[in-house]
């Protein structure tokens, strides 16, 4: 169970209902969890089932219909999309900067600590290039980035590597994995990679087809929980991966 002392986000009985001339579509119905500090929580579920819609509406870019989102006000909230919308016409550092301009609080303090980021997880030589000359992978990277940019306490995820080709996601996901733990985030990531669930996350959230419920909630405990590559490795990751696989709905 989670402790409550240390919640960051608590979400009670959220609905989300969408309404059209002749009828209403359930997406979300009654959903309730609670986050942790500097907890990494990840949502799976039956493709099309709401994972998106949840946290869309966790980050505030969609209205709930109903139920209770308890996030402190003073909390700052980073985002990272599936494509990493980089600007072509500025260079890895204005990109990075961008949610600072847009947050108006760009100075030396936050401009020298982007410039620690990008130095610190391998980006120091591309600061001055375009977006066009990094491979996608290298982009997915300066999309961290940019979301850590302005110091958010919570991140959310929205498949941030479902684009990528598998070998660029096995080093995408250890590139996170080090980086929200270095930099002591809270995240919550949407995926329908099973396995890039596993190996990252404390615990994982089992979505039901639509209307979206909370199946069940694994808490994962694996012996070697160093990188997420050496998660895969860990005796218990099979055992999570068959067990939450019989919890999906998904007819092959």
């Amino acid at each position: 169970m989670t402790n409550a002392s240390n919640k960051i986000l608590e979400i009670s009985n959220l609905k989300k209902i969408y309404h059209d001339k002749n009828s209403e579509i359930t997406a979300i119905d009654n959903i309730s969890l609670l986050v942790k500090d500097k907890e990494f929580v990840s949502i799976v579920g039956p493709s099309g089932c709401g994972k998106s819609t949840l946290l869309s509406i966790l980050s505030g870019l969609e209205e709930k219909s109903g139920g209770d989102i308890l996030l402190d006000k003073n909390l700052k909230v980073g985002y990272m999309l599936q494509k990493d919308s980089l600007f072509p016409w500025r260079t890895i550092l204005e990109n990075c900067l961008v949610g600072l301009e847009v947050t108006n609080t760009l100075n030396d303090t936050s401009k020298k600590r982007v410039i620690r980021l990008l130095e610190t997880y391998g980006l120091k030589d591309f600061m001055n290039k375009y977006p066009d000359s990094l491979s996608g992978g290298m982009r997915q990277r300066v999309a961290l980035i940019r979301t850590l940019a302005t110091d958010p306490d919570i991140l959310f995820l929205d498949e941030p590597f479902s684009a990528l080709d598998y070998v660029t996601r096995l080093a995408l996901s250890d590139d996170l994995y080090r980086i929200i733990k270095n930099e002591g985030k809270t995240a919550i990531m949407v995926t329908h990679d099973l396995a890039e669930a596993i190996s990252l996350s404390n615990r994982i959230v089992v979505l039901s087809k639509r209307p979206a419920k909370v199946k069940c909630i694994y808490d994962i405990k694996l012996t070697d929980s160093s990188t997420p590559i050496n998660n895969r490795k860990c005796k218990e990751f099979n055992y999570y991966y068959d067990k939450i696989w019989r919890d999906l709905d998904v007819h092959l």
